[in-house]
């Protein structure tokens, strides 16, 4: 059973109290970054097809979390205005749809600055609103495709490893999203007007990949995968597995730490010269051969505290118990689910979760549009223009 929700506005704690930011629903990065808005402070209303849509919803569904969710068929002109009257008291809007569709609906850009001159209205797309891929489908992997981040990633020379949708979506993609809001929500505090903010996955990831850039303008930078210092083309940065089919990481970059790496691993009088290339095969293989030897809780408990940079590598599960992460509090329990603490963390404006999400879309249309100052909110439910399930 749903516990009773009230949608008071202002009720957050984090330094985005009292921002007004409302959600046209998409997936992937635009819902991680009204779910990052709403945990930092922002009052979000998430507007959903009635129905919903694939890849999001139910109470697990984290990217939903923290703000209510509000079911309007926005082909219906009721909904719509009810959409444009939400706007006329907002800060922001965020929209996650191909060019043209929130204009074709009613609520682009022109729209909603008729509405509110100051609302800073946020497009989040893989391949923003302008080129010739403006109007194609794509996913994560696409987008970083074409950046040249893809090609580098991994340590299989014959094929490139792509990391979840971690890179491009919410690397790339929302967390570019919410820089370029909190932006233009300062610029229009001086300025009292609102602007279009353009993200796009592949200007973020590009953005991300800045240092490899610099790499290659620098010369030397191999475009070859594990041929250099951050790819595993060095033998001190890589991943090694030990006896019980686990794996450590390893990064012991600076000499200094270094020292400490080989002097824990047991192999500073063995170890050849570092700095040759033509010593990194065999102190590659020296340095396996020798994790093998014990199993991962074993280092862990040999390099653990040191600045040798070495970790275990660990699955989220066993993230969640690790005692950095629980002196943290990183991952907490919330409404039943484990799941990560906002971040970043502020001093006096402590960013707290508050609602989990909705189990179901529309889950809160009456109790939401209500708390926003809609006052026809029967009318467009018995319309069928917004749906409470």
């Amino acid at each position: 059973m749903m516990r009773d929700m009230t949608f008071e506005l202002g009720q957050g704690t984090g330094p985005l109290r009292g921002v007004k930011v409302v959600e046209i629903a998409g997936i992937g990065p635009s819902p991680h970054a009204c779910m990052m808005l709403a945990d930092l402070g922002a009052d979000v209303i998430r507007v959903e097809r009635p129905g919903g849509q694939m890849l999001t919803g139910g109470s697990h569904d984290l990217l939903n979390r923290g703000r209510p969710s509000v079911a309007l068929n926005l082909k219906d002109p009721a909904a719509v205005e009810t959409v444009l009257t939400l706007i006329e008291d907002a800060d922001v809007l965020v929209e996650g749809m191909r060019p043209g569709v929130t204009e074709k609906l009613g609520i682009g850009p022109d729209a909603c600055a008729e509405r509110n001159p100051r609302l800073v209205y946020a497009r989040m797309t893989g391949w923003g609103q302008t080129g010739p891929f403006a109007q194609v489908a794509g996913h994560d992997m696409n987008y970083i495709a074409i950046t040249g981040t893809l090609h580098g990633l991994g340590q299989v020379k014959g094929k490139p490893q792509f990391p979840g949708n971690l890179v491009g979506d919410f690397g790339g993609g929302s967390t570019y999203l919410v820089i370029g809001i909190l932006a233009a929500l300062l610029e229009a505090k001086s300025s009292g007007q609102g602007q279009v903010v353009d993200a796009a996955i592949v200007d973020g990831t590009a953005s991300l990949n800045a240092m490899g850039a610099a790499f290659l303008a620098g010369g030397g930078f191999k475009e070859e995968r594990a041929s250099n210092l951050l790819d595993g083309g060095t033998p001190y940065y890589d991943v090694y597995e030990t006896s019980d089919g686990e794996h450590m990481s390893v990064g012991a970059l600076e000499p200094q730490f270094y020292e400490v790496f080989v002097e824990l691993l047991g192999i500073k009088d063995t170890a050849p010269d570092r700095y040759d290339p033509a010593n990194h095969d065999q102190l590659r293989k020296l340095i396996a051969a020798t994790f093998l030897q014990r199993t991962q809780a074993e280092w862990v408990g040999i390099f653990e505290g040191s600045d040798a940079c070495v970790a275990g590598i660990i699955p989220m599960s066993k993230a969640i118990e690790h005692p950095h992460m629980k002196a943290r509090q990183v991952f907490v329990e919330h409404e039943g689910v484990v799941q990560p603490q906002p971040a970043p963390r502020f001093s006096r404006t402590e960013a707290t979760l508050s609602h989990p999400p909705a189990p179901v879309p529309g889950a809160h249309t009456r109790e939401a549009l209500a708390a926003w100052g809609i006052d026809n909110v029967e009318q467009l439910l018995e319309s069928g223009a917004a749906v409470q399930p």
